[in-house]
């Protein structure tokens, strides 16, 4: 298939089907008078890549998951070993958010006098200092 068609199936610009190409996502084509011929099987690649875009992966992560991926292998280890990752990162940035809802709850009760009071109870707060480390937001 041309790649306006693989485009039009997988519901991406023919760019980003040419950007995963030069990323190393999909082997380069054959071609046929000089246009782009895709195999039946690159509709599913590109759409593996647009999931997992979409779920958060980055292209290098799916690229690692790609590399080596034959059309009859199983892909449940890969998808395990690539999602137990994910599911790390995913904790992590939950409970950083879950930080950041406290401390913007905290602000919507704040009374500080000044914007330079303000400044100087987070600046010195040992609790603003845990934010970053995960430990509980600040009082205002």
């Amino acid at each position: 298939m041309k790649i306006g068609e693989l485009a039009g199936r997988s519901g991406l610009n023919a760019s980003a089907i040419r950007y995963y190409e030069k990323r190393g996502l999909l082997p380069a084509p054959h071609r046929a008078g000089g246009q782009r011929r895709y195999p039946a099987a690159a509709l599913d690649r590109v759409l593996l890549i647009r999931f997992a875009s979409e779920m958060g992966f980055t292209l290098s992560e799916i690229k690692v998951f790609l590399n080596g991926l034959r059309d009859d292998a199983p892909v449940g280890p890969r998808w395990k070993k690539l999602a137990l990752r994910k599911i790390q990162e995913v904790e992590g940035s939950i409970q950083r958010a879950r930080r950041l809802k406290s401390l913007l709850e905290h602000l919507l009760h704040c009374r500080c006098i000044s914007l330079q009071v303000c400044v100087k109870r987070l600046s010195l707060s040992p609790d603003l200092r845990l934010i970053g480390r995960g430990g509980m937001p600040i009082s205002t």
